[in-house]
């Protein structure tokens, strides 16, 4: 059962439990009533007419209707937290039909945590004069809401104001739009937030600079959290004599709307969309600072390697990899059948090798090799960013295949997605390539499957509950 239908359900119970509680009393009042006419007709030998009868009934009922109230105040007989009484503008805690609200008292749902709370992140664009921002949060106090973080974009005209709000959980979105926009906020944004927005933002921010700082890779990911959810693409700059017209990104940036363009300091250009909110002059700063303290680093990659068992026994080691180890994953594509190297990119695999230098760049994504205890590469996981989900491409050497190696590279790329706040997984291969369809079920993950002209694409899903799972058990087993 939902949530709504058990607050209607509760509230037809209690309906119910008032109006028995309401006949009762008007039966009450009719035996009392009687009683009183004939003891006055027995005492006062006066005939207990109609009018004495109905003046006596009218007494009793009142008397106990009186009685009723006072209990009724006492024991709080208004509908229960969340019923869906918000129609009346009495209902405590409850939502008016225009949006607004009625009063909350310390015990109503609006004031516990386990009372139905929502996190929700809100944008909006106010006006650049004194009172209209009180104005704004008076609005929210109204609703029973509680602005727990406030960021200001300033612009040319108005500021953006960028909430957290911890809002009762039967206040909609519609119906909190609705209030801001009559407080004077325009072009409103609402979206749902988690407990891991519940840090401040120079706290984030410092802490994406470090990842930056420490790890060219990091830096997609931490433009994607900087500003939340889009798509980061990384372009080279094609060559004057190639092409003598192309676009070129300026040193200091472009801001177009819904649209960054950042010029990369190992060459090409960065671009970040996020169709759905245009960017701030803050945010653009933000990302161009961020760009900046990569650019005065340098090169680096972090080479740290972890031992691993297989289950026949053989010892591998599994290390990240960039383009340094281009000449050695060139070799791993001469070693492959041409049907392991189809299976992998789908297409004429003649010229394979072309990929790698995409492939092989932390710009695009993460890569992950395995070595013999040699140190030869026998295969190569990437994962690539792709707005909110990401890709997971694998290559195994035909001689190290069905070994265990594709699952284990297929977990620790999926838990760097989860670590990154991946909404999902990705794989693209052929219907017949039952290792990869296989790996993908042993994640234990919701699975989702499309078919077309022979190529399958997976998709296994990354909710929060999905994430937290992974995580916890990536700290167990370490």
């Amino acid at each position: 059962m939902t949530d709504a239908n058990s607050a209607v359900s509760a509230r037809r119970s209690h309906d119910r439990r008032r109006a028995l509680i309401g006949l009762t009393a008007v039966l009450t009042a009719a035996i009392a009533a009687g009683a009183l006419a004939r003891r006055t007709e027995q005492t006062a030998n006066i005939p207990a007419g109609p009018a004495l009868l109905t003046a006596a009934f009218l007494a009793a009922g009142a008397t106990v209707f009186v009685a009723l109230r006072r209990w009724g105040r006492r024991r709080g007989t208004h509908p229960p937290d969340g019923a869906p009484g918000a129609g009346d503008p009495g209902a405590p805690g409850g939502v008016r039909a225009d949006g607004t609200a009625g009063a909350t008292g310390a015990g109503g749902a609006a004031g516990r945590e386990d009372g139905g709370t929502v996190l929700r992140r809100v944008r909006t664009t106010v006006r650049d004069e004194p009172g209209a921002l009180a104005a704004l949060c008076a609005a929210l106090a109204d609703l029973r809401v509680d602005v727990i973080t406030l960021q200001t974009h300033p612009l040319t005209r108005g500021t953006v104001d960028e909430f957290l709000l911890r809002t009762p959980g039967s206040l909609q979105p519609d119906a909190l739009r609705a209030v801001i926009l009559r407080a004077g906020g325009t072009d409103v944004w609402i979206e749902r937030a988690d407990e891991h927005d519940l840090v401040d933002t120079p706290t984030r921010v410092l802490g994406l600079a470090t990842r930056t700082a420490l790890d060219p890779a990091e830096l997609p990911l931490a433009l994607r959290q900087l500003l939340g959810r889009c798509t980061v693409r990384s372009r080279p700059e094609p060559a004057p004599e190639a092409d003598p017209g192309g676009e070129r990104a300026p040193v200091e940036g472009v801001l177009e709307g819904t649209v960054i363009r950042l010029r990369d300091p190992r060459g090409g250009t960065v671009t970040v969309e996020r169709p759905y909110l245009p960017f701030t002059p803050t945010e653009f700063a933000r990302a161009r600072a961020l760009m900046e303290l990569d650019a005065r680093l340098d090169p680096r990659t972090p080479r740290g390697e972890e031992p691993h068992t297989l289950p026949e026994g053989e010892e591998i080691v599994v290390r990240r990899a960039d383009e340094s180890d281009l000449a050695a994953a060139k070799e791993l594509h001469l070693r492959c059948s041409e049907g392991t190297l189809r299976a992998r990119y789908h297409g004429p695999v003649g010229d394979a090798h072309r990929y790698l230098d995409h492939l092989l760049s932390p710009r695009h994504g993460r890569t992950l090799a395995v070595e013999t205890t040699a140190g030869r590469l026998v295969a190569l996981g990437h994962l690539l960013w792709d707005g909110d989900e990401t890709e997971i491409a694998l290559l195994v050497e035909d001689a190290w295949q069905r070994r265990g190696i594709g699952s284990e590279l297929l977990g620790r790329l999926v838990l760097l997605a989860a670590e990154t706040g991946s909404r999902g997984v990705y794989a693209v291969t052929r219907s017949s390539n039952t290792g990869m369809v296989a790996a993908m079920r042993g994640l234990r993950l919701p699975l989702d499957y499309q078919v077309e002209e022979g190529t399958l694409v997976i998709t296994a899903r990354l909710d929060t509950a999905a994430r937290d799972s992974l995580l916890l058990c990536e700290a167990t087993d370490r």
